[in-house]
């Protein structure tokens, strides 16, 4: 590559990573809403709605995102990660743009957030697409390290914008609204800026990660379905890889989802406040990931030793929330607890293991596949939350988060002696 090009390419790339960044941390102004939306909901007794029921809704827009996160990792792959990032932004936004003229006790009402869910569920792929196109092999798990803290970033200012609306004074109606409108502006812009690969602004491309599943097919050419999934599924990296997704998921969607709630109800805070308050829970998981990817680097690479004393520490902390019952400042430094353990491992099931395992040819796949999985262990554990904690209180709910925790360390004990002896990435 002459040296033109070459300076051409890392300014291209500079840009490529930016925009993705900012565009996915923008799905999450769309996606943290009705967490932060839910205490108001609750506290209107006009509205007929329960926690049961708001668990209800966002286990149904878990299973849609589950659902398209099958259908869109593929897809993206095929038609391009671009485009399956634009139809998602868009299409999320103007999902959550109706959501205010529908009664939130509606069956209307789920079904616009399940839309919104299915529409959500094609950013992450695309994100996965594009670095994978973007970027060699060598800057790969650095790239996509830096991406995945994008939806922890992405989470907590949401819940900052959010949570600041409502202590101005919007109610629902007025939090759906804005957010609608704030994603379509970051829409905006992605569009203007976003490019699919290097050859589409006449720059070379990079060759496929060594060690891919996939090998050297650079997914220029088109496959059937099983050629693209076959050697995913058989892989059982692949499956230990996705069954600590679903515990992971598991966990985090419920306590992304019930946190404001839980500091509401137990910690004493008011609805703007505990919207605000929830916020922490994502940016210590961001500062969380960076030194896990750091960490990866200091011991080569090798995921076992940094993702065994994380799941440790995650058990431990979500057993110390079911034991505490603490108000004020301590429940959000325990809720910080558990989040300072849960972000490193889960942002590395689905980010830069995917990317490794599929390559340029199903990277996208390998993410969808993985983070379906785990969202459709977040189905049961946003319904079961809901109704534990409204049952049998809070400490119940967390006592069962500690458990889940506990098997996905054993999961991870599987990994990590899988990845001792050398059988990650190559194919099987």
């Amino acid at each position: 590559m002459s040296p033109p090009d070459a300076v051409r390419l890392r300014r291209w790339q500079t840009l490529t990573v930016g925009v993705l960044f900012a565009g996915y941390a923008g799905y999450y102004v769309c996606r943290s809403n009705l967490s932060v939306a839910t205490p108001l909901l609750v506290a209107d007794p006009a509205l007929g709605v329960s926690k049961a029921w708001l668990g209800t809704v966002a286990s149904a827009g878990l299973m849609a995102y589950a659902a398209g996160k099958l259908v869109n990792g593929f897809l993206a792959d095929r038609l391009g990660g671009r485009l399956l990032f634009l139809v998602g932004l868009f299409g999320s936004a103007g999902c959550v743009a109706l959501l205010p003229l529908l009664p939130p006790a509606s069956g209307g009402f789920l079904l616009g957030w399940a839309a919104n869910r299915f529409a959500q569920s094609m950013g992450w792929g695309g994100v996965v697409q594009l670095a994978a196109r973007w970027f060699p092999a060598d800057r790969l798990g650095t790239v996509m390290g830096f991406l995945c803290m994008s939806y922890l970033l992405g989470d907590a200012a949401a819940r900052l914008f959010l949570g600041g609306l409502v202590r101005a004074g919007a109610d629902w109606k007025g939090l759906f609204v804005g957010s609608a409108a704030t994603l379509a502006v970051v829409g905006a812009g992605v569009l203007l800026l976003l490019r699919g690969r290097p050859a589409a602004v006449g720059l070379p491309e990079p060759p496929p990660p060594p060690g891919n599943l996939f090998g050297a097919d650079a997914g220029d050419t088109r496959v059937s379905l099983w050629q693209q999934v076959g050697p995913l599924v058989a892989s059982p990296a692949f499956w230990l890889v996705a069954g600590m997704n679903v515990g992971l998921t598991l966990i985090r969607e419920t306590l992304n989802f019930w946190n404001p709630t839980y500091l509401n109800e137990v910690a004493g805070f008011d609805p703007g406040a505990a919207g605000m308050a929830s916020l922490l829970f994502p940016l210590v998981g961001a500062g969380a990931a960076l030194a896990g990817g750091w960490l990866i680097d200091r011991t080569g690479g090798r995921f076992g030793p940094v993702v065994l004393p994380a799941l440790a520490g995650l058990t431990a902390a979500l057993a110390a929330l079911a034991a505490a019952g603490a108000t004020g400042p301590a429940a959000v430094a325990l809720t910080c607890g558990a989040a300072l353990f849960l972000a490193a491992p889960y942002t590395f099931c689905s980010g830069v293991l995917a990317a490794r395992m599929g390559g340029q040819r199903a990277g996208a796949t390998a993410a969808g596949l993985i983070d379906a999985a785990g969202y459709l262990g977040g189905v049961v554990g946003l319904a079961a939350v809901g109704r534990l904690s409204t049952s049998h209180g809070w400490g119940t709910a967390f006592a069962a988060l500690a458990a889940v925790a506990g098997l996905t360390l054993l999961v991870g004990v599987a990994f990590a002696a899988r990845e001792r002896r050398g059988r990650i990435e190559s194919p099987p």
